[in-house]
């Protein structure tokens, strides 16, 4: 599958072998692709080229990979995809919640990443948002703050429709349990993780046909939650 337009895309890796490939795969595949070393380099080259999408490495000589997503989100939305060899959970949750929207760890898959790169992309596209989103199990009204299964509404409490919102506006996207906590309850309340795990095992047995096999609201272990409407 091929991008609609050609992209931009950043990536940022100190490890050259792995630039190379990642460039020439990106390239063939239509992208237009410029490469960083360093986390100095990659605020640099953001600034200067406006990428549409930055993929980036965590482990960087200087900067690091977390404070080049915080530099990046202080003026920029810019979807960022992290990739690292860093597996351990708070690193996944210190990337996502400085600003990152994606995590694949290495070694990874080239058809994974250009996956998760094309949703990114398709994600930041700028586009009137549906004020309806439709699943064959349930449909959801954000204008009108309603849920309905066929012809009968679903009743969920205000908490309930606030983690459920924030979730289905941003299909496909990993939001972490720091920002749901932060959005719904409070900066108060970002460490209080089992009022997630409360709440959504509400939202699906309101809403899942299974809810002990969520097709719907999905749970990445340890960083948060996905919505996919299919």
């Amino acid at each position: 599958m091929s991008v609609p337009s050609v992209s931009r895309v950043l990536v940022v890796d100190d490890e050259r072998q792995l630039l190379r490939a990642l460039a020439i795969n990106l390239r063939a595949r239509g992208y237009d692709v410029d490469l960083a070393t360093t986390g100095e380099h990659a605020l640099a080259a953001a600034a200067k080229h406006h990428p549409d999408v930055v993929v980036l490495d965590l482990g960087l000589p200087g900067i690091d990979g977390v404070e080049v997503i915080r530099g990046l989100r202080g003026w920029s939305q810019v979807p960022i995809i992290v990739l690292s060899a860093r597996d351990a959970e708070h690193s996944k949750v210190a990337a996502l919640d400085a600003g990152a929207d994606d995590y694949v760890t290495k070694p990874f898959g080239m058809d994974e990443l250009l996956a998760r790169l094309r949703a990114a992309l398709r994600r930041a596209t700028p586009a009137e948002e549906d004020a309806v989103i439709e699943t064959p199990d349930f449909t959801i009204d954000l204008a009108t703050k309603r849920v309905t299964r066929g012809d009968e509404e679903v009743r969920l409490t205000p908490t309930e429709w606030n983690v459920v919102e924030l979730l289905v506006r941003n299909p496909g996207k990993l939001v972490s349990y720091r920002q749901l906590l932060r959005e719904v309850w409070g900066p108060g309340y970002e460490k209080e993780t089992h009022y997630l795990r409360v709440f959504m095992a509400h939202v699906r047995r309101k809403l899942e046909p299974e809810p002990s096999r969520p097709r719907y609201f999905h749970t990445e272990a340890g960083m948060g939650y996905r919505f996919h409407a299919d």
